[in-house]
């Protein structure tokens, strides 16, 4: 009989969110009239801009036409909405990336999940905690429940950033606004994890996906800000909540020419290269509509419209802030991010805070513990949904006895 990867054994039975997904199922099942308000998943909820439809539209026409028709499309991305990314995310910062250290995907949580197919099974791999939960679960189905494996608590008297570590380590991942915990890194201490990478020869895994709705100026936008990161680390960036495309799903990578890898036997290696191969034998491209959808971000009209919706969630985070401070709860996070990372009251668990602000206010957040051990006792509340809802949202809690 054909055997199985066995790794796969040692994740959670479901994903955190299928989890949530069934209970909160059950509840509305058993009470029809509730009025649920979501504030769990990190969904969008705001429409596509008209800058960004009008776009779509325009390819669908030119998919209909055989002058305009287009089959395959380049796997790394097209060059129209590479360039783009590459002047306006980028140059226009003050950060020097090329339109070809950009690959063009379908989602952050691919490409952070699917980067492990280039890095060796040997590296010891540092993933904070809590996390987002696909970088652990990924490198679980690759190596399994490895000591390889290294968790940097991240706790309140840490203020929930990572200590570096004293030992070497090979693969750090970081997400910086920070899912789940809404915190942020300034520039001195992620010099400090750059810093370290190039000490090491380490690889940094940056998460970039919620830079958007950074608000501080000493909080950098991108890792490239930091001097030498090109040379220790890749980038990960979405358009899924900043343009609302998490259902069209886009997403890019860079990964620098400057940054090298050694093999077993010591030879220089392109990790750029290495990447483009996996990706022109694993991946056929993002569609040609989506990423004509993309481009209309960049221009003048999108990028006011992508400014306008992310503060929209900014001023919910806001609201959330202002009724749990009333509350008097304890939080952190909602500043820079459009998470709030909530400490449960009286000394709660996790899952017995989300069940009963589900029964008792009819509210779904997510369980911290679901994002790692250092997650319990902890609650994500997110910024993405409308006004009135997180209004109500906050009301309800304000009223909980």
């Amino acid at each position: 009989m054909f055997q199985i990867n066995e790794n796969y054994l040692q994740l959670n039975e479901s994903y955190l969110f299928s989890t949530i997904a069934k209970r909160v199922e059950n509840f509305s099942a058993s009470h029809p009239g509730a009025d649920v308000i979501r504030l769990g998943i990190g969904d969008v909820t705001l429409p596509l801009s008209p800058a960004v439809i009008r776009a779509m539209h325009s390819a669908v026409d030119e998919m209909g036409k055989k002058e305009t028709f287009r089959g395959y499309g380049p796997e790394q991305g097209y060059s129209f909405l590479r360039e783009k990314i590459a002047e306006i995310d980028f140059r226009q910062r003050g950060v020097a990336i090329s339109p070809d250290e950009i690959f063009v995907g379908d989602g952050s949580k691919s490409d952070t999940g699917n980067i492990v197919d280039i890095l060796g099974e040997d590296n010891v791999v540092a993933i904070t905690d809590p996390v987002y939960p696909v970088y652990l679960d990924s490198n679980i189905m690759r190596l399994g429940k490895s000591p390889q494996i290294v968790l940097l608590p991240c706790s309140e008297e840490n203020g929930f950033l990572p200590e570096i570590p004293s030992q070497c380590t090979d693969i750090i991942y970081l997400c910086y606004p920070n899912n789940p915990t809404g915190t942020v890194m300034n520039r001195h201490q992620l010099k400090q994890w750059v810093d370290y990478a190039l000490e090491y020869k380490s690889l940094i895994l940056f998460d970039a996906a919620y830079e958007a709705f950074i608000r501080d100026n000493d909080v950098p936008r991108s890792i490239y800000e930091i001097e030498g990161a090109k040379e220790c680390a890749i980038e990960f960036r979405s358009f899924s909540k900043n343009a609302g495309f998490t259902g069209l799903r886009c997403s890019y990578t860079v990964v620098p020419k400057a940054l090298k890898a050694r093999s077993v036997e010591g030879d220089e290696i392109s990790v750029h290269g290495l990447w483009n191969r996996r990706q022109s034998t694993k991946f056929n491209g993002t569609p040609y509509i989506v990423q004509k959808a993309s481009e209309a971000v960049y221009s003048s009209e999108g990028q006011q419209e992508v400014r306008d919706m992310v503060a929209y969630y900014m001023q919910n985070a806001e609201i959330i802030r202002e009724g749990l401070t009333e509350k008097g709860w304890t939080f952190f996070g909602g500043k820079n991010s459009p998470y709030i990372w909530l400490k449960c009251p009286d000394d709660m668990d996790s899952w017995r805070f989300f069940d009963r602000l589900l029964e008792e206010c009819h509210i779904v957040g997510t369980p911290g513990v679901g994002f790692g051990s250092q997650g319990e006792g902890y609650f994500r509340l997110t910024a993405f949904n409308s006004h009135e809802k997180t209004a109500e949202a906050v009301e309800r809690m304000k009223r909980w006895a």
